[in-house]
């Protein structure tokens, strides 16, 4: 049975497995589900329908599953999943999706989110991801083993490719490439982020061919203002044919050239702004309601 602390409020509706420990003063809603191995330490409040996987440790004040802030939602039983293994510090705040496009918000697994962090409605973040007190827009993709440190915003839509390092207090509006340094304001990109390659055991051939990539794709912009241009990617697609990470860099930019704003999956935003702008409805001789 499972280890309630007597001022512990859990809801009869809940699910929680029979070894998961909740401390004092937090708050469990009736849709909730969780894992084996799981701990809410004191004062966590989980609500909405969240499921959260095994193992994860969740520290004080952590608010997990509240409604998204998005005024298209309109109360719909959205979903927040969060899988196993993580550390999810204290004043962590993670919402709900929308509903509008992805089946939930959704968190991977063994992610160390720091305190104060906020990810917002419809966010889907791999595993492996170090986040310190930073804050996401909705709709943010972040793939597995990316580092963002302290006091970094992230713009909605944006994706951030795995293995990327964005230093803290960078503001980010345009995709980020994977195994990149981004960094500085304005944000650019740095460099290679060769030592969380080196930690996560990437061969040093494998390096020297992203960093050949990186003076291709970024080093050209920085003196002449041409950078990323069609005929770098493909020379450096014809050069590394056979290095998937080479061909994963070249098609997450060919993604970004393609998309509005830099960001890639802005192109795929339902046209749902105007609807909720009530002068563009009066200009237009509309109703803001429909």
């Amino acid at each position: 049975m499972a280890d309630i602390h007597p001022t512990a409020v859990v809801d009869p509706g809940a699910r929680i497995a029979d070894d998961v420990e909740i401390g004092p003063l937090c708050c469990v809603g009736a849709d909730v589900e969780i894992g084996a191995g799981s701990r809410l330490l004191s004062q966590v409040t989980v609500m909405g329908h969240t499921a959260i996987g095994k193992g994860n440790t969740l520290w004080p004040h952590a608010t997990l599953g509240g409604a998204p802030q998005d005024l298209k939602y309109s109360g719909e039983p959205t979903r927040l999943v969060i899988g196993d293994h993580n550390q999810i510090r204290e004043f962590v705040t993670i919402h709900r999706c929308t509903g509008h496009e992805e089946e939930a918000t959704r968190i991977g697994d063994h992610n160390m989110l720091m305190a104060y962090a906020h990810i917002a409605h419809d966010c889907v973040v791999g595993s492996h991801v170090i986040m310190a007190n930073v804050a996401l827009a909705g709709h943010i993709h972040i793939d597995d083993y990316v580092v963002i440190g302290g006091g970094t915003c992230v713009h909605h839509y944006v994706t951030i490719g795995q293995y990327a390092y964005l230093g803290g207090m960078t503001r980010v509006v345009h995709d980020v490439p994977p195994y990149m340094v981004m960094e500085g304001q304005p944000a650019r990109i740095r460099g290679v982020n060769q030592i969380g390659l080196v930690r996560n055991g990437f061969e040093s051939e494998t390096v020297e061919h992203l960093k050949d990539a990186y003076r291709g794709l970024f080093k050209v912009a920085d003196t002449t203002g041409v950078g990323r241009t069609a005929q770098a990617l493909a020379d450096l697609s014809v050069r590394y044919p056979d290095d998937p990470h080479v061909q994963h860099l070249l098609q997450a930019m060919r993604n970004s050239e393609a998309g509005v704003h830099g960001r890639y999956r802005e192109s795929m935003r339902p046209d749902d702004r105007r609807s909720l702008r009530p002068d563009a409805a009066m200009r237009s001789g509309g109703s803001a309601s429909k």
